[in-house]
């Protein structure tokens, strides 16, 4: 533990430090997206039912963008696809602005070159951590990464929640669609920012083999199965605080105010868990995040008022970056033992584990639009939360098999 503790920017190359920076700068505009498109859509429609749909439209994105994105490492450099994924997030922001109703045949396209965006930007940034990290120090990275995105998690909210309800002389919806088209073309700015400082790094790409395979070993499968369960949740998780919080307060400003609340906190356990937690404690964070997780999505059913949507959301946002801090380097681990033991290439596993997120992604989201098809939107923004929260728990014995059959490789490899 003292050994680990010590462990600090020191221990990054420069190209790390760099990439950190560069996920710094993007930091500012995930909150924006993750919440205020989804508002965005909510207060010009009153339709869960379409906020659903664009989110469906770009988690469908992103796997056939990770596919994509496999073949053109072969011949475009990865700092530009990399560069490529965050720019086009302000590209969709900005067509999303630029529909004169929100139908759902431009939610979709909307939603499409969004997920385009994640699946370059995520398919290119988890290849670089593997590449420029290793497993002693991953758990400090994704510490001090989400650090950054908590702490943008309570200014970003906090300043466009004000700058829609007051930053103007009115609060009539198209002054507030106005101020919306604002804050998107500073996104677009922060983007462009972000992708010029990243190609001050050094990176080298996968290596040019064969990125698609179909069998894995055992110790894959118990992946893909936590891959599947954390897709439950990202099915509609990102737009649920969104939906809940336009429900019952119909107001940026209080959303804002919301979701920096509990990132506050979540922010200070994320940097004190990356630098003194070790890879023995992993399960330990995992199982605490998803009971965080359970916890938030009880309280939101048993309450179901604004009371209850205050402390959902003050306990999602102490859950994920928790959740986070754990999943990741458990992922990253594996691929760096399975890379060698099948002398494959590092992204065929990131790909596959994209898909392993997509099916879980879409049965989440399918949770929802059944219960709201037989039931009603309020049925589904009640209970689809709990159902995924309790199966989810799952997660927690998947974990602990992995984590042991791992152990047990390494051993046998020693």
């Amino acid at each position: 533990m003292e050994k680990l503790a010590r462990i600090g920017l020191k221990d990054f190359s420069r190209s790390t430090k760099i990439l950190i920076l560069t996920n710094l700068i993007y930091a500012f505009v995930l909150p924006v997206i993750d919440i205020f498109v989804a508002s965005y859509i909510m207060r010009n429609s009153n339709d869960p039912s379409k906020v659903m749909m664009y989110q469906l439209a770009i988690y469908t994105g992103i796997p056939i963008t990770f596919f994509i994105n496999g073949f053109l490492l072969n011949t475009v450099n990865i700092k530009k696809l990399f560069s490529l994924g965050m720019l086009l997030s302000g590209v969709s922001m900005v067509y999303m602005m630029s529909l004169d109703e929100i139908s759902y045949t431009g939610l979709i396209s909307a939603g499409l070159i969004m997920g385009m965006s994640f699946g370059l930007y995520w398919a290119n940034r988890d290849y670089l951590v593997l590449a420029t990290t290793t497993d002693k120090t991953r758990n400090f990275y994704y510490g001090l990464d989400t650090f950054f995105y908590t702490l943008t998690a309570v200014i970003v909210p906090i300043i466009i929640g004000w700058y829609l309800m007051n930053g103007s002389d009115s609060t009539t919806n198209e002054s507030v669609n106005s101020g919306y088209r604002i804050v998107t073309g500073v996104v677009f700015i922060f983007t462009i920012f972000a992708s010029i400082v990243f190609h001050f790094g050094d990176y080298e790409k996968p290596r040019n083999e064969k990125f698609l395979y179909f069998k894995f070993h055992k110790l894959w499968t118990k992946m893909l199965q936590m891959a599947v369960l954390k897709g439950l949740a990202q099915g509609f998780i990102v737009t649920a605080p969104a939906m809940l919080m336009m429900k019952f307060f119909a107001s940026e400003g209080a959303l804002g105010t919301a979701q920096s609340v509990g990132a506050i906190i979540a922010a200070v356990i994320m940097l004190i868990l990356g630098k003194l937690s070790s890879p023995k404690h992993r399960l330990v964070i995992f199982s605490i995040g998803l009971i965080f997780f359970f916890l938030a999505s009880f309280f939101n059913t048993l309450m179901f008022n604004s009371t209850g949507v205050i402390i959902f959301i003050f306990l999602l946002l102490i859950a994920r970056p928790i959740l986070d801090i754990a999943y990741f380097p458990i992922q990253l681990k594996v691929i760096d033992i399975l890379s060698v033991i099948e002398n494959r290439n590092e992204f065929s596993y990131i790909l596959n584990h994209e898909f392993g997120l997509y099916v879980g992604r879409l049965l989440g989201a399918g949770t929802f639009l059944g219960i709201a098809y037989f039931g009603n939107a309020d049925d589904a923004l009640r209970y689809a939360l709990l159902i995924i929260a309790v199966i989810q728990l799952l997660s927690i014995l998947i974990a602990k098999q992995l984590l042991d059959q791992q152990s047990k490789l390494e051993n046998k490899d020693a």
